[in-house]
């Protein structure tokens, strides 16, 4: 879809009961099939998001927020499935670090979820049956193309800021590398420039666990009337397991005993830390999909900048325009600090605008998920710097993003 064509229509929100219902929809139609860096064209392809905030008149102050792996659209508002908050609501919001009076911040659900975005579990047009293994392998690049098709659908010509963490955060870079003069400011957070061997090896538990559940069925469990919900529980435990410090469990848990003021001798969760993870991996499974979780970590794998520059990452960000703030945080072993520098040395080395921060705290890779004081302040003033720099006032009630993307008056 060039500038040229038509924008595609956006659908509102839903009448019916469906959780999904509660997302705006971008319908992009089979006729404008989407290329994948495995070189399979995927259409039609629907991309559910949120939106929260005003678009300014100009279009100048749209923030784009990639999730993490098992996130999803609802970043600032109640989960429909759940019913939990959003996963960000504590950063986003009027008077927040994302300031929903200044900003106006988008939210789509990745390229290969499950809560509405097209992925494995969308309904194939040529089989009228769920895409199961059939839906082509998709890399970090395909998700941010999906991206980019949403963003020029709702007529913004440059994102003010793209945020993210862990998966997300591989996203921000992604948009930094390939849309350069279309992000103004970048905010990758906990991540890397490419998925070490280590990680790998965590995702590879993950998908032995789900396709050695029997009620998998070589991905068409739909087709039998069943989840995978047993192994998909235990790769949510392995994953989970790494997102924290050990600090963080000892303090929270110890050796503390579950419910039991002696050891049973037996297989059962005698640890209140094994009660969390099981906790953790049964409450999973009622709002993730296995299939999609496959997907999503294998598109991590893939995830290499430099892997078109003969191995240097420095190329990559010659020339960019953009304004980058690095985050990383003491305790994170699964993306550590070490990662982050190296971003940092291939953007000073580019003489690019760049600061980096190493936050303390002890609470590991999910650190970025939680209210930590000394984070918020520094998405805060970075996004102040970048509003002052780009001239950006307080938002105002410019046109409705979704009248434009329908292309109606």
């Amino acid at each position: 879809m060039t500038a040229t064509e038509s924008r595609p229509p956006l659908t509102g929100d839903g009448t019916t009961s469906s959780p999904l219902d509660h997302s705006q929809r971008l319908v992009v139609p089979v006729a404008e099939p989407m290329p994948l860096d495995c070189g399979t064209p995927l259409a039609p392809i629907v991309i559910a998001y949120r939106t929260y905030g005003k678009l300014n008149a100009d279009r100048s102050n749209a923030i784009l927020i990639c999730h993490a792996l098992t996130g999803d659209q609802f970043v600032a508002d109640r989960h429909p499935v759940t019913g939990k908050p959003g996963w960000w609501g504590h950063m986003i919001g009027p008077g927040r670090p994302i300031d929903t009076d200044r900003y106006f911040v988008i939210c789509p659900n990745a390229l290969g979820g499950c809560m509405g975005t097209t992925g494995p579990n969308s309904i194939d047009p040529a089989t009228g049956a769920p895409y199961a293994l059939d839906f082509p392998v998709i890399t970090i690049g395909d998700m941010v193309r999906a991206q980019k098709l949403l963003v020029d659908a709702l007529g913004i010509d440059q994102l003010f800021c793209v945020i993210g963490g862990s998966m997300g955060g591989m996203q921000v870079l992604q948009w930094a590398a390939d849309y350069p003069d279309s992000v103004f400011g970048a905010i990758p957070i906990a991540t890397s420039w490419r998925h070490t061997a280590q990680n790998i090896a965590f995702h590879e538990v993950g998908r032995q666990a789900i396709m050695s559940d029997p009620d998998w069925h070589e991905g068409n469990y739909d087709r039998f009337g069943v989840r995978p919900t047993r192994g998909l529980a235990i790769a949510r435990m392995a994953a989970h397991v790494t997102y924290l410090s050990e600090t963080a469990l000892h303090r929270k848990f110890g050796r503390s005993l579950q419910d039991r003021k002696m050891l049973s001798f037996g297989f059962g969760a005698d640890f209140q830390v094994e009660s969390y993870l099981r906790h953790q991996g049964i409450t999973f499974v009622d709002r993730f999909d296995a299939n999609s979780y496959l997907y999503m970590t294998r598109a991590m794998d893939y995830f290499d900048l430099a892997l078109g520059h003969g191995g240097r990452l420095t190329p990559v960000f010659l020339g960019t325009p953009t304004r980058f703030c690095i985050v990383s945080f003491t305790s994170d072993w699964l993306f550590p600090t070490s990662e982050s520098r190296q971003i940092v040395h291939a953007l000073n080395a580019v003489a690019a605008n760049v600061s980096f921060v190493e936050i303390e705290s002890d609470k590991g890779h999910d650190a970025f998920l939680l209210d930590e004081p000394e984070f918020l302040r520094v998405l805060h003033g970075f996004l102040d710097g970048l509003a002052e720099h780009r001239g950006l006032g307080p938002a105002d009630t410019g046109p409705d993003p979704d009248s434009r993307a329908a292309g109606q008056p």
